[in-house]
């Protein structure tokens, strides 16, 4: 019992964080870290529960989502939407597949993540910043380099605690994306991005996994889709109020105050 309740609080850590620019990996290893929660199959839990929040994405933009996939034949809308979300996640594609071994080393470390975290935070005050007038404002309207450039920042997100959304957004907006555009392109790059991850770490975990791990995936999947319901819904607009501001100083307070703890031991 004690166990399916550390699912259920990772559950709703992961679909609260994946889609804000805080690191929902961070915290999932953080916050593991601090149960002593030993999931199934190494990290594989924290990587496949992400794709309870990808579904959430699903959920909420299904008509975007139909619409482009039913008119590609005829709409060159829906096709340049298609090819930006493709071409955009091929870097991670190629270089996740790479670099798996060293990423999954990563994953053991709470420190990077913290250190990330805190870094972040500080990049993004920096970067909210320096961003010029926004040239694109939908996704159909980016040009294909600009997605592959967009891609790459994605990739940036392979070290705990940079945040896939943090990168991407981020990325998108320094490259002259406006706000609601960026965030909007970080949902629709997370579905093929986490599907592949999950596909790809069960695959390489199969021999590990048992009846027992796949019930704890699969109750961490569902509370992290009804988590991440509510961020997907209100992310939008909460950041056409008040920016990445809010989120950058709770960077910086959560990760200076875990680097803090386990630098002096009481964590890890």
């Amino acid at each position: 019992m004690e166990q399916i309740l550390q699912v259920v609080l990772l559950g709703v850590v992961e679909g609260l964080t994946e889609f804000l620019p805080v690191s929902s990996t961070a915290h999932l290893i953080l916050v593991g870290d601090l149960l002593g929660f030993h999931g199934p199959a190494g990290k594989t839990f924290e990587i496949v529960i992400q794709l309870g929040a990808i579904l959430a994405v699903c959920v909420v933009y299904w008509q975007r989502l139909w619409n482009a996939a039913t008119h590609a034949a005829t709409d060159l809308g829906a096709r340049r939407f298609i090819a930006n979300v493709l071409i955009g996640f091929l870097p991670a594609m190629v270089i996740g597949a790479t670099l798996y071994k060293y990423i999954k080393q990563m994953l053991e470390s709470p420190m990077i993540s913290a250190a990330a975290l805190l870094v972040g935070g500080v990049a993004i005050l920096v970067i909210e910043r320096l961003v010029r007038k926004p040239r694109f404002t939908t996704v159909e309207d980016f040009p294909p380099l600009l997605s592959l450039k967009v891609g790459f920042c994605q990739c940036l997100a392979m070290v705990p605690g940079v945040s896939r959304a943090g990168a991407t957004i981020m990325g998108a907006m320094l490259l002259g994306v406006e706000r609601r555009a960026a965030a909007e392109y970080s949902f629709f790059l997370a579905i093929p991005t986490m599907l592949a991850a999950t596909v790809y770490s069960l695959w390489k975990a199969r021999a590990e996994l048992s009846f027992d791990g796949a019930q704890l995936i699969a109750i961490g999947f569902v509370v992290a889709f009804f988590a991440a319901l509510v961020v997907v819904k209100g992310f939008i607009a909460f950041i056409s109020r008040h920016g990445f501001a809010p989120f950058a100083w709770y960077r910086i307070v959560v990760g200076g105050a875990m680097v803090a703890l386990l630098a002096t031991g009481h964590g890890g």
